[in-house]
């Protein structure tokens, strides 16, 4: 028997990775466009922005390739309210279950992969026959986690991730500034 889901979920076919990304913050940094540079879609977990402008995030996103969100707890401008909590998609016959906080996740959602944000901490991880995969957070720093984002391949060789630790520039001293020793 088919999954009522599976009769409205898009499908997608994809020659190329998808790039997972999350938890901006009201921050898109130039690193993260480069990396998603060539995906053939985006998909944001959530945690776009707080503030009317963060909606410009998504704008940007959607020059490089098709994106997908769902809203996380911080996306609260009226700009958000068009966002699902989760969203189903099919890409290259894959199930991917887009949702915030991985807490939210109904126990009854049939997918190949759960795709999540909230934490800020990266995941690529086979439960069972699942994939959990959070790409951790692309924004601000929070405490002393990496500033990542991931890639996604659905395709015929299977389903795989790999997260991606964005090269942040080195601060240097400015002129007339002594250089610690």
């Amino acid at each position: 028997m088919t999954d009522r889901r599976d009769l409205t979920m898009p499908e997608l076919a994809l020659a190329g990775p998808i790039g997972v990304i999350s938890d901006t913050h009201g921050l898109l940094r130039p690193e993260s466009l480069a990396m998603l540079e060539g995906c053939g879609l985006i998909l944001h977990l959530g945690d776009v922005g707080a503030r009317d402008e963060d909606a410009g995030i998504l704008e940007r996103l959607a020059e490089l390739a098709p994106v997908h969100a769902v809203r996380g707890n911080i996306d609260t401008a009226a700009w958000a309210e068009r966002l699902p909590h989760t969203q189903d998609l099919r890409v290259n016959g894959w199930r991917l279950h887009l949702v915030h906080d991985i807490a939210d996740l109904a126990p009854d959602v049939s997918c190949d992969a759960v795709l999540h944000g909230h934490s800020h901490k990266p995941r690529n991880q086979w439960q069972g026959q699942r994939l959990l995969f959070n790409p951790g957070a692309a924004g601000k720093r929070r405490f002393r986690l990496p500033i990542t984002m991931g890639q996604l391949w659905a395709d015929e060789r299977g389903l795989r991730g790999a997260i991606l630790h964005l090269p942040l520039p080195v601060a240097r001293p400015g002129r007339g500034q002594a250089t610690p020793g």
